[in-house]
């Protein structure tokens, strides 16, 4: 019979970014069994004298170089044969960086990468079922809250705003209607400055410090 000390607690974390118009995840090539060579998200134990978000930062910098991230709990994952090593239960984490971030391979890992989520390569233990389940829950948030402004720059124009939401959630969406939307929506102010380039200078944006974040009331983009 299994008792509570044959079950180990671990953490995984997805982090999401935008580069070159695509929505990519952090992975790391594990070098050491199980699943050695196979690519995965960060992810470590649980030691006796730390938190789970303690665990989920400490385990980021030590697989791929990363720190000062704000994390967010996502979903526990418990399913009896997800780890051949034993009974493993893993509290998941998400995050959304506005770049990509230096990376650099640590102790257990050989390489550190970002891949696209819309083409994972072949993961270890259930890892591909976590990042799926992180962009669900991501595209869930994006049409009721303002939280994809985290993978933005501080300001940004209306069309990289778009862009940014089509790729996340995978579809076009009407110019006309998401301007309306996301300005009626008043999560967003002008700047006063412009975005000069290709074509005719467009006014630049920021997310609003005092705007609601969650808009329950309704949804941003039907």
């Amino acid at each position: 019979m299994t008792t509570t000390s044959d079950i180990f607690v671990t953490v995984d974390t997805v982090i999401f970014a935008l580069r070159d118009g695509d929505l990519q995840v952090l992975l790391v090539k594990r070098k050491t069994p199980p699943f050695e060579g196979r690519w995965a998200i960060p992810g470590g134990f649980v030691q006796h004298d730390e938190s789970l978000e303690d665990a989920a930062a400490r385990v980021l910098f030590d697989e791929a170089g990363v720190r000062g991230v704000h994390i967010e709990q996502l979903y526990t994952f418990g399913r009896v044969d997800r780890d051949p090593r034993g009974r493993m239960v893993t509290v998941a984490y998400f995050a959304l960086v506005p770049a990509p971030l230096a990376l650099h391979a640590g102790n257990s890992t050989s390489d550190a990468q970002w891949k696209s989520v819309y083409d994972l390569p072949e993961m270890a233990f259930d890892h591909a079922e976590i990042v799926n389940y992180a962009l669900k829950r991501l595209r869930y948030k994006l049409e009721y809250t303002a939280v994809g402004f985290r993978l933005l720059p501080s300001v940004f124009t209306l069309s990289q705003l778009q862009q940014a939401y089509e790729t996340v959630l995978g579809e076009r969406l009407d110019k006309r209607n998401f301007r309306r939307r996301i300005l009626q929506a008043r999560v967003i102010e002008e700047t006063g400055m412009m975005h000069s380039g290709e074509g005719r200078p467009a006014k630049l944006y920021r997310y609003r410090e005092d705007a609601v974040a969650e808009v329950k009331a309704r949804r941003l983009f039907p």
